[in-house]
């Protein structure tokens, strides 16, 4: 017996990386999934691949998580597909230009970054909230970053986005928690990602990232996949409200 099996979930920037992961390890454990990107080449991939394991429990949509009549078009085709939508991950989501500090900072970039993230997440939860209600629960994660906990220096509108998921997440657990819906957030550090290859790729950048991490390895697109996995599963079903570090102990308090 899976952990989601008679789940339904909706994992958007599902073509590669941690919601590719997570698309797989969901679909593992029973839950139908319904896979979002933009990149139709990943998500063509995707399907191609879970579709010969998990015949008949994998669709996959094209998705800009920062228009409103994608998030209508995705949960009409979920449910008309599956029937309900019981488990949000929020997992879609960019850095922007790295090397820009706050002052050099573009409005155009600053509207990118938020729109993708920020506004992204509060389109999926505002979209997916009303068929949870309806179905008397849910589970809500949304994939946000230690950036959003302590902020970073040259990713300002980065850091704002997912300080803002942050609270977000909160708020919403508070708002809907008479309504058996859950809402928590996950803050990776390091996580070896196609995303992150920029810098992973560097032997010198990837050897001080390993040395601040006091388990010295960084994290994999699976580890952020298997918090998602508790925190959507009726295990966690006491837990709301939350913020999971999941950083290789990158931000022990001395």
């Amino acid at each position: 017996m899976g952990r989601l099996d008679g789940k339904v979930a909706v994992i958007t920037g599902a073509g590669s990386g941690q919601g590719a992961m997570e698309a797989e390890l969901f679909a593992r454990e029973g839950a139908k999934v319904v896979a979002t990107d933009m990149n139709d080449e990943h998500l063509g991939e995707l399907l191609e691949r879970l579709g010969e394991q998990y015949p008949d429990a994998v669709i996959g949509l094209r998705q800009d998580v920062s228009k409103e009549a994608d998030w209508q078009h995705i949960v009409e085709e979920a449910v008309g597909t599956f029937g309900k939508v019981d488990i949000l991950i929020n997992n879609a989501g960019i850095t922007g230009i790295t090397e820009f500090t706050l002052n050099k900072l573009t409005i155009e970039e600053w509207d990118k970054v938020m729109n993708v993230n920020a506004l992204g997440n509060f389109l999926g939860m505002k979209h997916v909230i009303p068929e949870m209600k309806r179905n008397g629960q849910g589970s809500i994660v949304n994939i946000s970053s230690l950036t959003g906990i302590s902020g970073l220096g040259g990713l300002t509108a980065y850091s704002a986005s997912k300080g803002a998921i942050r609270t977000m997440t909160k708020g919403a657990a508070r708002d809907f928690g008479g309504d058996h819906i859950r809402v928590n957030s996950i803050h990776p550090g390091y996580i070896e990602t196609p995303s992150t290859e920029y810098l992973t790729s560097n032997a010198d950048i990837r050897d001080a990232l390993i040395a601040a991490v006091p388990l010295k390895y960084l994290g994999q697109s699976e580890d952020v996949a298997y918090a998602a996995l508790f925190l959507a599963s009726d295990e966690a079903r006491f837990i709301t409200g939350e913020e999971l570090i999941i950083d290789g102990g990158q931000t022990i308090k001395e």
